[in-house]
């Protein structure tokens, strides 16, 4: 039997948001289910944080809500810091990203979201 996770969408806000929720929705309160994004990847893909149940599918109830806060705003805020603590040889790639963001193209923090679950973790994710 499938376990599903309900992940409240209008509770994201923000990249910190998600962190929070769907760690909350997989383990409980104070759960962990990474704290960024290659975190997030490996609790996916079966590293600490993954449900005992092997089975399992994640809600996304409300993502629309949840895709307009995690759209361009978030992500240039989210790429300014990242330029602030890479390494000097990624900051042009990293500012590049940030340019693209501000203008409102390329992909969003919703979209490396998705594209992670799709990933590792093929079929789990239910956007509703």
């Amino acid at each position: 039997m499938t376990t599903i996770f309900v992940l409240e969408g209008t509770q994201v806000r923000t990249l910190d948001d998600f962190w929070r929720v769907i760690g909350e929705a997989i383990n409980g309160p104070g759960g962990y289910f990474g704290r960024n994004l290659d975190a997030f990847a490996d609790c996916l893909s079966g590293g600490f944080g993954t449900p005992d149940d092997d089975d399992y599918m994640v809600e996304w109830r409300d993502h629309e809500a949840s895709r307009q806060n995690l759209g361009y705003a978030e992500t240039a805020r989210q790429l300014e810091i990242r330029l602030s603590r890479c390494h000097p040889t990624n900051r042009p790639a990293v500012g590049a990203d940030l340019a693209v963001a501000r203008e409102e193209h390329g992909t969003t923090v919703f979209d490396w979201l998705t594209e992670i679950f799709e990933d590792r973790a093929p079929g789990a994710l239910r956007l509703q």
